[in-house]
């Protein structure tokens, strides 16, 4: 069976996941930028797509565009929180089809952890005039409300979530860019400190500094480029709310949709995945989202991931760079889950490599549990069916 991309990956690069140093974000920009260029055999004049969503610069291709020295014919400044560069790669696919750019960068850079050593966020005043009152932590307090829940009405337990982040750190200490890579036990994560009941420090994301950068061209182009091409075969988004007491089912989210758009576009299902690259803000997200994209029945997330299926060597692996709990997460995740399946399509991981990838589902949740975007990727052989 024959499939029909919307677009193609030709670049990819990350940098600074252990510190960006005395750069600002506009700098590390600029040099994941033309790494991710370089990587395709592209050069930044022929940039004529900008997509960007950054944290310290609200209009943000109007600044990375003057910083660079770029005039582009389209730029989208889309912001649906962490996941709003999977609508990237979809809005840059519709573009690049339409003939209104020829080549596409999607770009994003925080140096939070070397700036201000806490989660930096770009929504000013109070997220929740409901919530406030209550003193809730965001975003941490959404997500303890949403794993407490589902503890609640699926028998899930702390064991299950710190599972999730033992996972991580597994794939982490095979990745040598990854930010945290010593050792970590179920007792670790149990016995650390709480910070929003029932979620610990280590069921929690990293802040740290980074930078990611994404070449994106039409397909027709990509096969002449200096790197196999990875295609983007299905992409969708859906949401729901903004705040979490809005959402009307604390245990399920509009990944039941956006997945099962994504993988209809693709005219693929879930066991076509060969590695499935989540954003892990939190260990609940990735027991929620596995269950929400199809990957276990809605409930049995918490078994899934305690019975070793995505750590390495597990039937289905899972943030195998070692995701936001420990490669890196420098307040906003989502463009890294897109450039790890394109690593791992394009055969390019080293130790932590998922041996005949030819496929991968990205995700993004941002918010609270609020946006969600599947991308679905594939190999030239996959394709093919």
């Amino acid at each position: 069976m024959k499939r029909t991309p919307l677009a193609a990956i030709a670049g990819v690069a990350t940098g600074f996941i252990k510190g960006a140093g005395t750069l600002e974000p506009l700098d590390m920009v600029a040099r994941v930028a033309a790494d991710a260029l370089a990587d395709a055999g592209l050069r930044l004049h022929e940039v004529d797509g900008l997509f960007a969503g950054m944290q310290t610069e609200f209009l943000s291709t109007l600044s990375i565009a003057e910083y660079l020295g770029l005039k582009p014919r389209f730029s989208d400044n889309n912001r649906l929180g962490g996941s709003s560069f999977l609508v990237h790669t979809q809005q840059a696919a519709l573009a690049l089809e339409a003939g209104l750019c020829d080549v596409a960068l999607i770009v994003y850079a925080s140096n939070q952890r070397t700036a201000l050593g806490r989660l930096q966020t770009s929504i000013s005043g109070t997220w929740s005039t409901t919530e406030a009152p209550y003193g809730a932590r965001f975003p941490v307090s959404s997500y303890a409300l949403c794993a407490a829940r589902h503890m609640h009405e699926f028998g899930t337990t702390r064991g299950d979530l710190a599972n999730v982040a033992v996972s991580a750190r597994k794939w982490a200490q095979r990745n040598p860019e990854a930010f945290s890579r010593d050792p970590l036990t179920v007792d670790d994560v149990l016995s650390a400190k709480q910070v929003s009941s029932p979620l610990g420090r280590h069921d929690c994301c990293l802040v740290t500094d980074g930078a990611g950068a994404i070449v994106m061209v039409r397909p027709d182009r990509a096969k002449h480029l200096r790197r196999k091409p990875v295609h983007l075969l299905g992409a969708a988004s859906e949401h729901w709310h903004k705040q979490i007491s809005s959402m009307q089912d604390l245990c399920s989210t509009a990944a039941t949709v956006s997945g099962r758009r994504a993988f209809e576009a693709a005219r693929m299902a879930p066991a076509d995945i060969d590695v499935v690259q989540l954003y892990d803000a939190f260990t609940i997200s990735t027991i929620m989202l596995l269950e929400d994209l199809g990957f276990c029945p809605k409930g049995e997330g918490g078994r899934f991931v305690s019975d070793g299926h995505i750590a390495p060597g597990g039937s289905l692996p899972v943030n195998t760079n070692g995701g936001g709990l420990s490669f890196g997460h420098p307040g906003m995740y989502g463009l890294f889950t897109l450039i790890e399946g394109t690593r791992q399509l394009r055969g390019d991981c080293g130790e932590r490599q998922v041996p005949g990838a030819g496929t991968a589902l990205c995700h993004g949740s941002g918010g609270a549990f609020s946006s969600q975007v599947s991308n679905i990727l594939a190999t030239e052989d996959a394709l093919r069916g």
